[in-house]
Parts: C-alpha cells; structure tokens; sequence
C-alpha cells in the first residue's frame, strides 16, 4: 500500500475525526501539520490535480482571513495558490493523500474512497 499522509491541524475537529477513523480502520499514515510546515505552490497545485478540485474548492472561504485578504473577488489561480502557501489556515482540512489521489476528509468517511 502507497503511504498515506494526512494534511492534520490537531485542533480542528473534522481533522481529529479524519485520525480517528484512519486508526480505528488500521491504516499506517504520517501526518502533516500544515499549519507548522505550510505546503508551497507546487505541493498545493499537486494536491489539487489529484483532488481534481480548483484553488477555490480548497479554501476556507469562510474564514475571517479569506474576507480581510479580499480573496473572493481573486480570479486568478495562482494568486489563490500563493495565498494558501503564505497562510495555510485557509485550506480545508483534513486533506487525506495517497499516491495520484487525495480527498477532503469531510466526512471522514471520504477517506474510503482512496483506501
């Protein structure tokens, strides 16, 4: 089996649950904590071909930052990257990756779709 490595932020719930349910199914896998060890440009634009999702779906667009840095009215991918590379909060968490695939553990249960 290809390693797992799970994008982690040990105080968001959903991310805990996406853990939880790796454990409780036996699955090995490194975890990540992007929040410590932001992904750069290239990391997040390989994560979104495997997610097959663009920089849009992957943020945060709730969040208080995503507001203050003015992001919505952003068009430009590469501008969206960059923003999640500088400041990670934005991006939806857990991301599960493994091999050519990756999801957004949200419900965890998503995690099934690349085991």
């Amino acid at each position: 089996m290809e390693k797992i490595v799970v994008w982690h932020n040990p105080r968001c719930s959903k991310s805990r649950n996406g853990i939880k349910y790796l454990d409780e199914k036996g699955v090995e896998y490194a975890i990540r904590r992007y929040l410590e060890e932001p992904p750069t440009v290239e990391e997040i634009k390989a994560v979104l071909k495997k997610l097959g999702m663009k920089p849009r779906e992957l943020m945060r667009t709730k969040e208080k930052l995503y507001r203050e840095l003015g992001l919505r009215e952003v068009e430009d991918d590469e501008k969206l990257m960059e923003a999640m590379a500088e400041h990670p909060k934005l991006i939806e968490r857990p991301v599960v990756i493994r091999g050519d695939k990756a999801v957004v553990a949200r419900p965890e249960t998503a995690i099934d779709a690349i085991l």
